[in-house]
């Protein structure tokens, strides 16, 4: 019989040596169970070849056409990325619900004498676990979030919080964007799947018990929605404020972001977005101090101009309350050590360090 699991947490403790995911490659890019290896039994071309057969043809024609292109496929796994496996190999394989394709390549594993199982409903049960948890009602977190204005070194505090034992969330890690205009990193975006499979394991490991920093975001991180069991709590959390002067967050800002402002007419053309909100002639203030190759005067004029306006438009139709503020200078490294010791001693409910 195929291996169900009663809950997220019992799935991704499963206990196989390996999980493999039997769907196409563009399948497992959107998403898989976290540590699966993909090992298609039919690839793109293959899958739409068969499924176009299936409908425009005959279903019999498909099956056959389909299991003589699993049971190659199958073949080249096993003398090829499975062949080093001794006899003790205990394998959980998935396809998109548990049909055909994890049925076929998990009978042919057994055959050979490896201990094998697959999963009841494949992804599609494993999908319903993550959004269970993710959108069916609270997960009892206690979040703390750490607020401020662009360039306040958010980030790079609520990683020196984590360094120094503090619970945290990094949902723009998760996201991989930093979660403005600018804020594309290298690689993309994972799907909103994706994100959300990463969100869901991230929070299985957090203790409900103590509470954990979030750094303060929308409801939205570049292209990926946050859902609402931690998107609810978020909202009623209190809240850090680090407070820092103009200048040194345009300094902080123009060390922080060099990728993005070493590129000049990819920064315009991103700024370009802007023409509606902020009217031509002050995005073309901006272009001018690119040219210029001005990044300190681009990233204040951009702070004063543009990212403290809408934080503070944001900040006021939310009614956001400030449990604490933490001033700081230079935003050098001993300015974060500061604030970031501090942080600690408000998660651990002790008198600041």
């Amino acid at each position: 019989m195929a291996r169900s699991f009663p809950t997220l947490r019992d799935f991704l403790a499963h206990g196989f040596d390996t999980v493999i995911d039997v769907r196409s490659p563009s399948e497992y890019a959107e998403d898989h169970v976290p540590g699966a290896i993909n090992l298609p039994v039919l690839d793109d071309a293959e899958r739409a070849e068969v499924g176009t057969m299936y409908v425009q043809q005959s279903p019999f024609l498909a099956r056959k056409i389909g299991a003589a292109m699993v049971f190659r496929n199958s073949a080249n796994h096993i003398a090829g990325p499975l062949a080093h496996h001794e006899g003790g190999w205990r394998p959980l394989v998935y396809c998109w619900r548990g049909g055909q394709r994890s049925g076929s390549f998990g009978w042919m594993l057994k055959e050979i004498g490896w201990r094998a199982d697959t999963v009841q409903g494949g992804y599609q049960s494993y999908r319903r676990l993550v959004h269970g948890l993710l959108y069916g009602g609270a997960f009892g977190l206690k979040p703390i979030l750490l607020d401020g204005f662009t360039g306040t070194a958010k980030t790079d505090i609520l990683s020196r919080v984590a360094a120094k034992g503090g619970q945290v969330l990094d949902l723009e890690g998760l996201a991989n964007h930093r979660g403005s205009l600018l804020g594309a990193r290298p690689g993309g975006q994972p799907s909103q799947k994706a994100f959300e499979t990463a969100l869901a394991q991230a929070m299985l490991t957090l203790d409900p018990a103590r509470p954990v920093l979030i750094e303060a975001e929308s409801n939205k991180i570049g292209e990926v929605l946050i859902p609402p069991a931690l998107w609810a709590p978020m909202k009623a959390a209190r809240r850090i404020e680090i407070r820092a002067p103009i200048a040194a967050r345009a300094a902080y800002l123009a060390r922080a972001y060099e990728d993005v402002l070493s590129d000049g007419p990819a920064l315009k053309d991103k700024l370009a977005y802007l023409r509606h909100v902020r009217g031509g002639e002050v995005v073309e203030g901006w272009s001018a101090l690119i040219d210029a190759g001005e990044r300190v005067a681009l990233t204040q004029a951009l702070m004063e101009q543009h990212y403290d306006p809408a934080y503070a438009k944001s900040r006021a139709a939310i009614g956001a309350e400030v449990a604490e503020a933490i001033d700081l200078g230079a935003l050098d490294g001993a300015d974060l050590d500061r604030a970031a010791d501090r942080i600690v001693a408000r998660l651990e409910g002790r008198p600041d360090a």
